[in-house]
């Protein structure tokens, strides 16, 4: 009886003190892992937030580059970090679809995470080396139809946001670009920039600064609708290849089992830092569309995309070798 006693107390004394430090949460700086290179798209939003959501939490916002295997190296990372708040993850596409390219992935994107915030979504621009005759998407589709497997673009991994949406341009193209893999969306804009690959499909956010300093030439944007960063980039249905549509989007997670209240904590002051007037400025400028949902209909969207992009892989035969 004694024991049983001892056991419930101590248990209770536990239980305190894991509310008393979740209630406290943030006591020191916070990791944002980014599991791909400096200079992709994911790297440039944890950037752009990190600073204002570590401000309203009254903590530092530490921003780790954790790349490799197509964001599998830094994904395990926080999925086998405490659930304690301190590691998070900023993740995109690849989160959802490596599971199906890969025979085996070191975590599941549904019971291995707790969702936070489904931060913005965004397309990407279709763009070309500046010195090339290539002005439009009908260009570039009759240059591959004139030299099947000889034409190349650049993505950031094997399925990375750029690798999907150039799948995607070769299925209902009916072309057959090369994929020609980096490790990263910086390496590869910067084998485009060079003239080292002919195209690349790349976040809006990353490339948007190449595309004014003329860096690149930009042929079209990859959603149904004209992007307001440039009203005047046709989108690609414009530009010639029908029901043509990719837009991705970002999300922050926690590892499974991170207290609720810190989910809340950090959820709250996440719509807050994007609904303040800097950072919309900032995403505006970036071509980003903020979502700042509420972890369940983040939860929600992940069980949808894990579904819908297991059937284009599938169409498509993608698979890491």
């Amino acid at each position: 009886m004694l024991k049983s006693v001892s056991v419930a107390l101590l248990a209770m004394i536990w239980s305190l003190g894991v509310l008393a430090q979740t209630d406290n949460f943030p006591t020191k700086p916070i990791r944002m892992i980014v599991p791909f290179a400096p200079g992709g798209s994911v790297d440039i939003i944890s950037r752009l937030i990190s600073p204002k959501l570590g401000e309203l939490l009254g903590q530092q916002m530490m921003v780790d580059n954790r790349a490799g295997a197509s964001g599998n190296i830094g994904t395990e990372l926080v999925a086998r970090s405490p659930a304690d708040g301190y590691s998070l993850l900023m993740h995109t596409l690849p989160f959802v679809v490596n599971p199906s390219i890969f025979a085996q992935v070191p975590y599941h994107p549904i019971r291995d995470f707790e969702p936070i915030v489904l931060i913005s979504s965004s397309p990407s621009i279709i763009t070309v080396h500046p010195g090339t005759s290539l002005h439009s998407i009908r260009d570039l589709l009759a240059l591959a139809r004139s030299r099947p497997g000889q034409i190349n673009y650049a993505t950031a991994g094997i399925g990375t946001n750029p690798h999907i949406a150039g799948e995607l341009f070769n299925y209902l193209g009916k072309i057959n670009l090369v994929a020609v893999h980096f490790k990263g969306g910086g390496p590869s804009l910067i084998a485009a920039m060079s003239g080292e690959v002919s195209a690349t499909f790349t976040n809006i956010a990353e490339t948007s600064s190449f595309v004014r300093s003329h860096k690149l030439r930009p042929l079209a944007v990859t959603s149904l609708t004209r992007s307001k960063s440039f009203p005047e980039l046709p989108t690609v249905v414009e530009g010639g290849l029908p029901g043509y549509e990719f837009v991705t989007w970002f999300a922050l997670l926690a590892p499974t089992k991170t207290p609720q209240s810190v989910i809340v904590k950090i959820n709250e002051s996440a719509r807050k830092a994007l609904h303040s007037a800097d950072i919309v400025r900032l995403f505006d400028d970036h071509g980003l569309d903020i979502i700042a949902s509420q972890p369940q209909a983040l939860a929600e969207h992940l069980k949808k995309e894990v579904e819908r992009w297991a059937r284009v892989v599938k169409e498509r035969g993608m698979k890491a070798e």
